[in-house]
């Protein structure tokens, strides 16, 4: 879709009362883009001091509250498999486990927050602090930390760029199997197999289970071209290899420490610990909710970019504030109090990756008053589930990587055996 308007299916959901971004860049009255300091000049100085006492402080809090929920759960919970005979023991030992999982990847996703904030430069005024600390912290959690650095400094920088993205970068209906509006191959006749809500569902499952690793493997959502802003023409951009085409030779060292101290924590977990704890311990302890912290901030970044009304745009339409005011934020409830809010003030944090996010909340008050009355202001008042679930069955695809467009859904094709009908 070009400057056209909007597709249908933006249409069909404000008609449903279903949020849309109040900015429309295809629209004649579109208001004028404010630049980045005057943004800047609505927030208040002091939101820009980082504290090495409060970083410190939410990052000591968030492992006191996973060093309590560890003892707690191990003065209820066992290890050892249950009595298979005994239903009542199996439901509670599997309840159990999988609450801890749930509780402790949501606690741990808080030290994430952290660990990239480190990687922004807000945690501290002394980078070479913030890289100790965020290298620390992101090996700990399988995060190749200077190699996440670069390529999230990268998705700042070109947010919502249809081919110079980095993460979440849309793909095209041709690459997703539809021509002319047509099911010709791949997700689009996955889709018309499985159903509407099935595929919506498997769209979860892909995002939160599965899209971390492929995307560290340079597998899945990464950008498409290379580091000198060359189509990869197959070449595969991964987070491991110096020599990734997404990595410039100057930071050729620090990949390379990032994927051998990745490398040596996998070793370990898989290899040493199970050998010395057990198998079953290893992964009720740490990979069950290493798999919900994944997939805690794959749902972050996908939701605050991903809107059927939220425009992506090619090189000749972005600009950096377009694709900063494309973010949006969400209410996450109780999540906002272990996360640091990192999801209720995206659109700050977009905009200066560089501010703490003990300040983020007054920031986006102060963001809000500027923007909102300007019609520049995205905030999806859903909660995170329902706007999940919308998005999972909305945002499958774009027309192309050029001027402005918009997600549009496999559940408008036409599906084969209705187009084969109106053919005959």
């Amino acid at each position: 879709m070009g400057k056209g308007g909007r597709t249908a299916e933006v249409k069909k959901l404000s008609e449903q009362g279903v949020w849309k971004s109040p900015y429309d860049p295809t629209d004649a009255k579109a208001p004028t883009l404010p630049t980045k300091g005057e943004i800047k000049a609505s927030i208040p100085k002091h939101c820009f001091e980082r504290s090495y006492f409060w970083s410190m402080y939410y990052l000591v809090r968030d492992f006191a509250m996973a060093a309590g929920f560890v003892y707690v759960t191990s003065k209820v919970l066992s290890t050892d498999l249950p009595n298979f005979a005994d239903p009542v023991a199996v439901l509670t030992w599997t309840f159990g486990w999988g609450f801890y999982a749930f509780w402790m990847g949501t606690i741990m996703t808080g030290p994430w927050v952290v660990g990239h904030e480190c990687g922004h430069g807000a945690f501290s005024p002394s980078q070479t602090w913030n890289d100790i600390v965020g290298f620390i912290v992101h090996q700990a959690l399988l995060v190749p930390y200077f190699a996440w650095q670069y390529t999230h400094a990268k998705h700042h920088r070109r947010t919502n760029h249809l081919t110079d993205g980095e993460s979440h970068v849309p793909t095209t209906g041709e690459e997703n199997g539809v021509v002319n509006n047509q099911r010709e191959s791949f997700y689009a006749v996955w889709h018309e197999a499985m159903g509407d809500g099935v595929f919506a569902a498997f769209q979860i499952w892909a995002h939160l289970c599965v899209g971390w690793p492929l995307y560290l493997l340079g597998l899945a959502s990464t950008g498409k071209l290379d580091v000198k802003g060359q189509p990869l023409d197959g070449r595969i951009m991964d987070h491991f290899r110096p020599s990734s085409p997404m990595f410039p030779e100057k930071i050729s060292a620090k990949i390379t420490l990032s994927t051998l101290t990745t490398l040596a924590s996998l070793a370990y977990l898989l290899g040493v610990a199970p050998q010395e704890y057990g198998f079953m311990p290893v992964l009720l302890w740490f990979w069950n909710p290493y798999f919900v912290v994944n997939g805690w901030l794959v749902l972050y970044t996908w939701l605050q970019h991903t809107d059927p009304s939220v425009p992506q745009y090619g090189d000749g339409e972005w600009t950096w504030v377009k694709g900063a005011l494309s973010t949006i934020d969400r209410p996450y409830g109780i999540f906002d109090f272990f996360h640091h809010e990192i999801g209720s003030t995206h659109v700050a944090h977009h905009l200066f990756h560089e501010m703490p996010h003990y300040n983020a909340r007054e920031a986006t008050a102060a963001i809000k008053a500027f923007l909102e009355p300007k019609g520049l202001y995205n905030y999806d008042p859903a909660p995170f589930y329902k706007a999940m679930w919308r998005v999972a069955n909305t945002c499958h695809y774009v027309d192309d990587v050029t001027g402005i467009q918009y997600y549009k859904s496999f559940n408008d094709v036409p599906k084969r055996k209705d187009a084969a009908k109106k053919q005959a």
